[in-house]
C-alpha cells in the first residue's frame, strides 16, 4: 500500500494509504500522546477535502459485538440511498472488509481486509458501490461509523459473508460465526444483480 502524510499546521497530521482496492483507502489520524492517555482527531472534513476526499457523512453509527466471531454483513444501501463509510474501533479489535459490487469494474468481486483496533487508530474509507461487513476479534468490541446517507431499510442489501466466489479470509480460527438471522439467510454471489454501475 502506498503511503504519504498530510500536514496542517504542526498539531495535526493524517496517514492515507492506498489498497489494493481503488478509492478504498486506510486513514491513520496522528495521535498526540502524553502520561494521560492520547488526543486524535478522528475525523476532520476539511483535512479530507485537502486530499481530495469531499464527503458529506449525515449519520454516525455505533454497534457493539460482545463474542469474538460475530460477523455483521455483507451490507450495502442500493441508489439512491448509497452510503460511503468512514469505519473506525472504538474498543477491542475488528477485521473490516470491502467488496466491489459495482458491474463494469475490473475489481468487481474483489475484497480487500484491514484489521482496525482501538489501539491502532486506523479507519477504513469504504467508497458507494461496495458491500462492507466485519468480524469481531476481541470480546466487547464496539465499532463506529459515519454514513453519507441514513439507513433506508427498502434500499438495503446482504451478501453471503463467506460466499466462495468472493473468497474472503475472515481468519475465524475455528469460531463458529456469530449471524444475524437475516445475514445468516443472504443469497451468495452468484447470481448477485447487482444495483451499482463502474463509472471509471
Amino acid at each position: 500500500m502506498g503511503a504519504n502524510y498530510t500536514d496542517r499546521g504542526e498539531d495535526v497530521a493524517l496517514l492515507i494509504e492506498e489498497t489494493t482496492l481503488p478509492g478504498v483507502l486506510v486513514l491513520t489520524p496522528k495521535r498526540f500522546v502524553d502520561a494521560r492517555g492520547f488526543f486524535s482527531e478522528s475525523y476532520n472534513r476539511d483535512l479530507l477535502r485537502d486530499r481530495g476526499i469531499d464527503l458529506t457523512f449525515i449519520q454516525d453509527n455505533h454497534s457493539l459485538s460482545r463474542e469474538p466471531g460475530t460477523v455483521r454483513g455483507l451490507h450495502f444501501q442500493a441508489p439512491p440511498r448509497a452510503q460511503a463509510k468512514l469505519v473506525r474501533c472504538g474498543r477491542g479489535r475488528l477485521w473490516d472488509v470491502a467488496v466491489d459490487i459495482r458491474l463494469g469494474s475490473p475489481c468487481y468481486g474483489k475484497w480487500v481486509g484491514v484489521e482496525l483496533s482501538a489501539e491502532n487508530g486506523r479507519q477504513l474509507l469504504i467508497p458507494e458501490g461496495f458491500a462492507h461487513g466485519f468480524v469481531a476479534r476481541e470480546p466487547d468490541t464496539e465499532i463506529l461509523y459515519k454514513c453519507t446517507e441514513t439507513y433506508a431499510p427498502e434500499t438495503a442489501g446482504v451478501i453471503r459473508f463467506d460466499d466462495p466466489v468472493i473468497g474472503i479470509d475472515w481468519g475465524l480460527d475455528g469460531l463458529t460465526p456469530i449471524q444475524s438471522d437475516k445475514d445468516a439467510a443472504a443469497s451468495g454471489f452468484a447470481g448477485f444483480q447487482s444495483p451499482f454501475r463502474f463509472e471509471g
